[in-house]
């Protein structure tokens, strides 16, 4: 499929410099009534051909999207997203039902004349309120839906995660007891004892739990914080709808609710789907079997293994979270 495509890049890009050559050698040729004729027939079928590739993408190409948001404040994302294609979508199906079928009504003929609007005001108002009312509320929306992964109700007791950035991995600590985060500098950086520069001083430090990959109790509203130690990253986990930028010198947060499990998400027919599809390959090329998990991603291009900084994500039960967690040592254990 990907060969397939390159090809028709290529024959696009040749027939581009064929028309182009063309077009220089046409200054002072006048189009007849035939050849307006001939090219709006040609446009009409350039949309249909654009019609098929965009049903073709809509159906075909659906595997590819995410599935269902694994947290309770990403279905808000997924709701503005719905809202925002079917508006953009069914706008921009009529446009180019009108703009293909115009152009090729109204080829030009020697024995058609132009007609004109200086002005329509009534036309200016509708084309100008109508877009701007759908404008106020989709950003309006979407200010309530940062507001909810931003602020959240200390009253309902988060668990409290920060996330530690660097070229290139991720680093991760738990908030001990006191569900409170030691605090945390650059400067107290020792790679080998504490890698993400934690204040050994400041007793709340003590009791943070150090680990490898996080794990995330279904239906408990986390709180994440971010730190970067070097250059500007992204946390990124597709699965919850949620990303932040870490940026060096200052730290940022959200904070949603896990809704699946990871052994419940992966019972879902769209991931079942797409994993059937990347073993198919996998199995054909014969390297080992994908199985779904949930991850962390870096969203910024960081540097040269950018690719590298992904974190594993574990959703579980409550119970088989608190188990988990209690194994993990402490600061103070480690020292």
């Amino acid at each position: 499929m990907l060969a397939l495509f390159y090809i028709f890049i290529g024959v696009a890009i040749g027939v581009s410099f064929w028309q182009i050559t063309r077009i220089l050698n046409l200054r002072g040729v006048i189009a007849t009534d035939k050849d307006n004729d001939r090219q709006g027939k040609y446009f009409i079928l350039f949309g249909i051909f654009i019609y098929a590739l965009m049903i073709y993408c809509l159906i075909g190409m659906n595997v590819l999207m995410l599935p269902e948001s694994a947290s309770y404040e990403g279905e808000n994302d997924d709701l503005l997203f719905d809202i925002s294609f079917w508006l953009i979508g069914i706008v921009q199906f009529i446009m180019q039902f009108i703009i293909f079928f115009f152009t090729y009504k109204y080829r030009g003929k020697k024995t058609n004349k132009a007609k004109f609007y200086a002005d329509n005001h009534m036309l200016e108002m509708i084309w100008t309120v109508i877009p701007g009312v759908v404008i106020i509320v989709l950003i309006g929306f979407g200010i309530f839906q940062w507001t909810e992964v931003m602020n959240i109700d200390e009253s309902e007791d988060p668990i409290v995660i920060e996330v530690y950035a660097k070229q290139f991995a991720w680093q991760a600590r738990y908030a001990g007891a006191d569900n409170t985060l030691g605090l945390g500098n650059v400067n107290f950086i020792d790679e080998t004892n504490n890698p993400i520069g934690v204040d050994m001083s400041d007793a709340a430090s003590l009791d943070d739990k150090p680990v490898s990959e996080l794990h995330l109790p279904k239906g408990k509203k986390v709180l994440f914080k971010f730190r970067s130690q070097d250059v500007l990253h992204s946390a990124y986990m597709p699965h919850f709808r949620a990303q932040m930028n870490c940026v060096p010198g200052m730290v940022t947060q959200f904070g949603f609710t896990p809704k699946y499990t990871t052994e419940e998400m992966r019972q879902q027919s769209e991931v079942m789907d797409k994993t059937r599809g990347i073993n198919k390959i996998r199995s054909e090329k014969g390297e080992d079997l994908y199985e779904f998990d949930y991850v962390l991603l870096c969203n910024k291009i960081c540097g040269a293994s950018h690719y590298s900084m992904q974190m594993k994500i574990v959703v579980e039960e409550e119970e088989e979270y608190n188990k988990w967690l209690a194994e993990q040592p402490t600061f103070a254990e480690k020292l």
